[in-house]
Order: structure tokens, then sequence, then C-alpha cells
């Protein structure tokens, strides 16, 4: 099979996916703390917010290991809309399969045959128009298969590298000892290393530092603070350099610091720049670029909203009128914005935070998607 070639991007700025070393802005240090973990056997846990750049991390790491061993298998799955063990072993069974498919195409039958139960279903990427599988697994046979794909990767041969992010949502699954099944299948799994990253802090300090749970100590840790602004800065300016234009270092500044450092959030709004302008050097042109993302997200915003209950509306809303919110159960919080009694408040908030709404930082509450935090405060 012909290499996978990456193209080259009309706009530089991306903020979904991964393309390349040449649009992935520094983490130097990290990629090669990460490579160094997974090339010496140690199991990574990765622990920060969400849109920071856990995966483009990840993506980069990988890219990496796959230029020194083009024959490493790299294996990368969100496990964030999985509700049960049935579809994490779907999920991780489909993703191996693709791997297999698009990279070894002669170990592909080889593969079915080894898992005779599973059902392929083929069909053509509609943007590449590479070849495509998923696999369908009947739930009676989770368990079996999950014993069964470690087995496949142990004699494989080849060095394994699995990422599963958002590896908390495990914990949500209502089956009981899924952990201790992974944890047994991976420690006699020498070639095959992990990354379990994740983006609730206190779910994933649990998993991997409490030590009646079957994770603990068991890999090697890693945070992910935002990207230094100054390095930030030369990135960015440099693409739009190579058009013959220019991005301020005051105006960049200032979207950073509005945006926290969130490095989704400041790419969208780059793009946008980089769309429509060739020299940004005031900060009008960056609240156009905000409020056209604003303006182009307030479907999804209308649908999101839809789902809270009345409480759960209410206490968003006041999060976002307020930007950032120490104490949401005082009384004069609750007084000002017409909230109901504290413990409803509590409710709410637990709901708010286990659905990322809000976020939690070291000054208080706070709406986490700046973009969304903005739409909310116009609404009456």
């Amino acid at each position: 099979m012909a290499k996978k070639k990456y193209f080259t991007p009309a706009n530089p700025f991306i903020y979904q996916g991964y393309v390349s070393p040449e649009y992935f802005c520094d983490r130097t240090e990290e990629t090669e703390d990460l490579m160094a973990n997974m090339e010496n056997g140690r199991n990574t846990t990765l622990i920060s917010p969400r849109r920071i750049g856990k995966t483009g991390l990840i993506q980069n790491t990988f890219y990496r290991i796959r230029e020194t061993d083009k024959d490493a298998i790299c294996i990368y799955i969100d496990i964030f809309a999985t509700k049960n063990q049935h579809d994490f072993v779907q999920l991780m069974g489909t993703a191996i399969a693709q791997h297999v498919l698009s990279h070894q195409q002669r170990t592909f039958k080889r593969l079915l045959e080894f898992f005779g139960s599973w059902r392929p279903v083929f069909s053509a990427d509609p943007l590449t128009g590479m070849p495509t599988v998923s696999v369908s697994i009947e739930p009676s046979q989770s368990v079996m298969t999950l014993k069964s794909i470690f087995d496949f990767l142990n004699q494989s041969g080849q060095k394994v590298y699995i990422a599963i992010d958002e590896f908390q949502q495990i914990t949500y699954y209502p089956e009981q000892g899924l952990e201790a099944q992974l944890r047994s299948y991976i420690q006699f799994a020498p070639n095959v290393h992990f990354i379990f990253s994740g983006s609730k802090q206190h779910l994933m300090a649990q998993m991997f530092q409490s030590p009646d749970r079957p994770f603990y100590q068991s890999t090697a840790s890693m945070g992910l603070a935002p990207l230094h602004e100054e390095i930030y800065y030369v990135f960015a300016s440099r693409f739009f350099e190579a058009k013959h234009g220019s991005i301020s270092r005051e105006v960049f500044s200032a979207v950073y610091q509005r945006f926290g450092g969130i490095t989704q959030n400041i790419q969208q709004v780059l793009n946008r720049l980089y769309e429509v302008l060739r020299h940004v050097d005031n900060e009008r042109q960056v609240n156009e670029a905000v409020w056209h993302i604003v303006h182009r997200n307030s479907m999804q915003y209308e649908t999101l909203i839809g789902f809270l209950t009345d409480n759960q509306l209410s206490l968003l809303k006041a999060i976002a009128k307020r930007d950032c919110v120490v104490s949401p159960q005082a009384n004069d919080f609750i007084k000002q914005y017409d909230l109901p009694s504290p413990s409803s408040v509590k409710t709410a908030l637990t709901v708010l935070l286990d659905k990322d709404m809000v976020c939690r930082d070291t000054k208080g509450y706070r709406v986490y998607d700046r973009f969304f935090d903005l739409w909310l405060k116009q609404l009456v």
C-alpha cells in the first residue's frame, strides 16, 4: 500500500485533528518525555483540561515514533462517547482492524480469522476514498474478545502503542471489573505500551493514585500546561509572514490572555484571522473574529442548553454573567441571580461540571468554553 500522504491545509491554524509537526506548536519537551516513556516500556497517565492539546501531543508523539519505526503499531481511541464495556471493546477492536487494513493488508485476513466472531463492515472514507472498516461484536462476547485482542497484539511481534483518551469514562460503565481486567492483560503484554489520557483530574487521580485501585502506581504521570505565550507567538507569526502579512505581538497577547491559553480556542481565533486578514494589528479585528465564531456556533449552543433543566440553565447563565464565581452556593450570589436553594445549586453545579460546561480553577468556577460564555452573556 502506498505511504499515507499528509495534505497541506489551506489554513495552517488547525483546531481539530492533527496534520504534521509543521502545524503543531512546540510541546518538544513533552513529546520527548512521552516518547521516552513509550520506548522504554513505561505506560503513561496524561492529565490536563480539555482543549489544551492532549490529543495533538499524542498524535505528534505517534508521528515521531513512526518516523523511527515504520512497523510500529500506533492506535488512538477516544472513549468519551462510550457507555459500557461492550462499546469500549467494539471501539478498540474497530481501531485495530482499521490500522491493520490501512497499514498491513497482508495481515488483515489473519486478523479476521483470529477473531472469527467479528462481523466487519467495509466502506470508503468520503474524503480520502481510502477503505475503512468497522466491526460488530456480540455484547456477550465482550470479555472474551478483550482478552483475544491482547492475545492478537502479543502475537503480532511488533511494538504496539495505544492511547486511550478520556480514560476516566470507564468509571461510569455499569459493569464492574474492567480496570482489573485491563491491568491484568497489560501486565503480560510486554510489547504493548499505553497512554491513558484524561481531562477529569479527580477521577484520573483516584484511578492511578489510590492504593485500592488496580492501576495504582503502574504508570508515569504527566500533566499538560498551556503553551508558552512567546513560543506560541513565534509559531503563529511565522504563518502570517509566509503570506506576506503579520500579527502584532500585543494583539496576539490579548488573544492569549483573553482565552487563558486554551489552545483550541486560540487556534479558532487565529484560523479566522488568517482566513480574512493579512495584517492583524488591532483588537477590533480580534473582536470581529471572536463574534463570528460565536454566531457560527449559536445553533449548537441552543441545542446544548435545550438538554438542561431550568435550575442548571439559570446557574450556568449566572456564572457566565459573573465571569468567575468563588462560591456558587453563597447567599449573596444566589440572591443576586434569583437562584434556588443552596442544595439545588449544588446539584445543578455537579451536573454542569460533569458535562464540562463549567470548570473550576484556582480562582473559582467559570464557563469552560469561552465562546459559549460570550453567547450566554447575551441571553436575557
